[in-house]
Parts: C-alpha cells; sequence; structure tokens
C-alpha cells in the first residue's frame, strides 16, 4: 500500500472517531481542571497528557496525589488502571506494519476508543485505529491545556457531566460487540463483577477482573 492510500485510510479513521468526540473532549477538560487544583500546573499536566495519554491512570494519578498519597502509590494505582492494555494490545499487534519503531509509536494510539472501533467489522483494522487513535491524543492533549488554563471558570469538573457522557459513550463501543448469547454474557458477567468489586477493591482492580471475564467471549 502507498503512502497516499495510507494517509486516506487513517482519514477515514479520523472520520469515524468524530461522532464519539465529545466525551474524550469533556474528559480532558475534566483532567485539566483537577491537575489544575492539585496544584500540577498547566505546563506539567499537557506533558503527561501528551506523553502517557492514559486518561484513567492519569485521573488515579493526580486523584492519589491530591489526597496526599505518594509517588509510589500514584505510579501503582496508574499500573493498576492500565494493566487492561496488556490484553488489548495483544489482540492488536499484529495489525502495524512497518519496522519496530514505526510499530512502538503508532501503538501509543492504542486507547479503549480507538481499539474498539478498530475492531467493529469483525476484524481488526489498522487505519480505523491510527486514524481514531489521532484525532483522540489531539483531543486530550489540547483539552488538557484548556483545563488548566480555564480551571476557575470551569468549576468544578463533576457539573462537566461526566458521568452520564462516558457510560454513553462505552454502552455505544460496546454495543457492535453484542454480537450472539456469548458475547451478551460475558458484558454481562464484566458488568457484574465491576459492580460488586468497586466498593470494596482499589482502583483498577474491576476493571482488570472484569477484563478476564471478557476471556469467555474468545472462545468458540
Amino acid at each position: 500500500m502507498s503512502s497516499g492510500e495510507q494517509a486516506h485510510r487513517v482519514r477515514d479513521g479520523v472520520r469515524t472517531a468524530l461522532p464519539l468526540a465529545l466525551g474524550p473532549l469533556l474528559f480532558g477538560l475534566s483532567f485539566g481542571v483537577l491537575a489544575d487544583a492539585a496544584g500540577i500546573g498547566a505546563v506539567a499536566a499537557t506533558v503527561m497528557s501528551a506523553t502517557t495519554f492514559a486518561g484513567s491512570a492519569q485521573f488515579g494519578a493526580v486523584t492519589v496525589l491530591d489526597a496526599g498519597g505518594t509517588v509510589v502509590a500514584a505510579i501503582m494505582a496508574a499500573v493498576f488502571l492500565n494493566a487492561r492494555y496488556v490484553a488489548i494490545s495483544v489482540t492488536v499487534a499484529s495489525i502495524f506494519p512497518g519496522g519496530r519503531t514505526r510499530r512502538l509509536v503508532e501503538s501509543q494510539l492504542i486507547v479503549d476508543e480507538s481499539w474498539a472501533l478498530s475492531g467493529r467489522s469483525g476484524r481488526f483494522e489498522w487505519s480505523i485505529l491510527v486514524g481514531s487513535g489521532l484525532l483522540l491524543y489531539v483531543l486530550w492533549v489540547a483539552s488538557t491545556a484548556v483545563g488548566t488554563v480555564l480551571g476557575d471558570a470551569l468549576g468544578d469538573p463533576n457539573g462537566l457531566g461526566l458521568d452520564a457522557a462516558f457510560a454513553a459513550l462505552f454502552l455505544t463501543l460496546l454495543a457492535p460487540y453484542l454480537r450472539g448469547r456469548r458475547a451478551i454474557q460475558a458484558a454481562a458477567l464484566a458488568a457484574g463483577i465491576t459492580l460488586v468489586l468497586t466498593p470494596v477493591t482499589p482502583a483498577g482492580v474491576p476493571i482488570v477482573a472484569a477484563a478476564a471475564a471478557c476471556l469467555i467471549g474468545l472462545k468458540r
């Protein structure tokens, strides 16, 4: 495939993610506000988003630091929250073309949304993952920066409606995968495990446990 064809397909991936852009935009604004309130600063928070690009892990780390926790505790929270990416990355490792450096760079665009969008057709598509990942990355970094600068004006992040926005976002991502009884059973089991564990376990543990439940859906 020529570079022109690759660029065209990546643009298609960008367009695929446009309907979901509001959720990550609000999430990034909220993270910027939280980081500013925690005293991290606009530059540090924006660099963190640009180099980490992992919303839940960043929220977890900043929340721990803001509550007076240690750097080690913040790192452990981030590790737990990002543990699911080990399994996610394995499922798409074979779709990245090119040499090791290119594959390493493009794999940084693997997030929940880009991964889910890329597999909606029944097989994972490189162009959808990279295109959607690029759009989400730009939105995440830019909205983080805006959130840190306009923190006082935006006020309480809870007022941005993140709970409703992200519930709707992830239900939208999940819907195309609910094909057949086994997939529905796996999703229901994961939801049940999350509801049970969230009040009684550290952040990130419910996500890892729920992801393990979804292995049921991989069996034929």
